[in-house]
């Protein structure tokens, strides 16, 4: 039996379409699409329809036979916005610190004044610091190529340009500050003993990540092995990285970017240990989000 869907808007109520015989095996992507053909603007991605005004969104694979509804199905909806891809965003807010950095790095001209244009610092940290800060980067633009797994296709618009804000802002001001004419280094001890044994587990660890859902077990690979004890590796070893680029560069905006995106991480590997404690009752009961044994 073909149900028939009506969509209204979950603010006002007011019937925005009715679709008349309904496969009862359509998912919420079809439907999606089926209201798109109406109301144009509203391409699938900007579209959340849910059951209830104020509940949660439905998924796009959710089956209209298996949600508790009638042969005529009442779906409320919610214009989520302009979207943007997280391919896209990624690229971007990756993209801008790797060139910001560089510019700073060469000192072209107007930055630190005439004499300096196109100079080059003596000291090592300055031409190491920014090897780790290259590397980290493309690092991150692979990643998002080749290894990350996105559970939704976009996101809005806006937040590209909050992203962008925070990536490359903290890029130019620590920049700024590391390779300034005046930058004194730290001592030699501190720079030559953090960056070789911190940068290259934070520039591999988070390799070890998989596009499938399943859950991640340690392998042959060394840098897998961490997830005997957290859910979320790739956030340790970021965090790490940062924590060794902060003590080799002693300066203060590495240190509270570390800071700052430590608490973001933090949040994110807590709700990814939430996810996968619900979605796998056999998962490992002694692996913490991110910090083992603490947090």
């Amino acid at each position: 039996m073909r149900h028939h869907v009506e969509i209204l808007d979950a603010k006002t109520r007011e019937k925005l379409c009715f679709l008349d015989k309904v496969e009862p095996h359509a998912t919420i992507a079809e439907i999606k699409n089926l209201f798109t053909k109406t109301h144009p603007q509203w391409y699938p991605a900007r579209q959340s329809l849910r059951l209830d005004p104020k509940g949660k969104s439905l998924k796009d694979e959710d089956v209209l036979q298996k949600l508790p509804v009638g042969t005529t199905a009442t779906l409320y909806f919610r214009d989520l916005g302009a979207q943007i891809s997280w391919v896209t965003v990624f690229l971007t807010e990756y993209a801008g610190p790797l060139f910001i950095y560089l510019l700073f790095y060469f000192r072209v001209p107007f930055i630190y004044g005439h004499k300096y244009d196109f100079t080059s610092s003596r000291h090592t940290v300055v031409h190491l610091a920014c090897i780790c800060h290259s590397f980290h980067y493309v690092k991150r633009l692979l990643e998002t190529l080749f290894v990350h797994r996105f559970s939704h296709g976009t996101m809005p618009l806006r937040n590209i340009f909050k992203n962008c804000t925070y990536y490359w802002g903290f890029a130019a001001w620590m920049a700024y500050y590391i390779n300034h004419p005046l930058y004194t280094p730290p001592s030699k001890f501190a720079s030559s003993a953090t960056s070789p044994s911190t940068w290259p587990c934070g520039i591999c660890g988070p390799l070890v990540r998989s596009k499938t859902r399943k859950i991640p077990y340690p392998t042959k690979n060394p840098f897998t092995w961490l997830f005997l004890l957290v859910s979320c590796p790739n956030y340790t070893y970021e965090v790490g990285s940062w924590i060794g680029f902060a003590i080799m560069t002693q300066c203060l905006p590495v240190a509270l970017f570390s800071l700052v995106g430590f608490t973001q991480m933090t949040i994110w590997a807590k709700g990814k240990h939430r996810s996968y404690l619900k979605e796998f009752r056999d998962y490992p009961p002694l692996r913490m989000p991110i910090i083992p044994f603490l947090l």
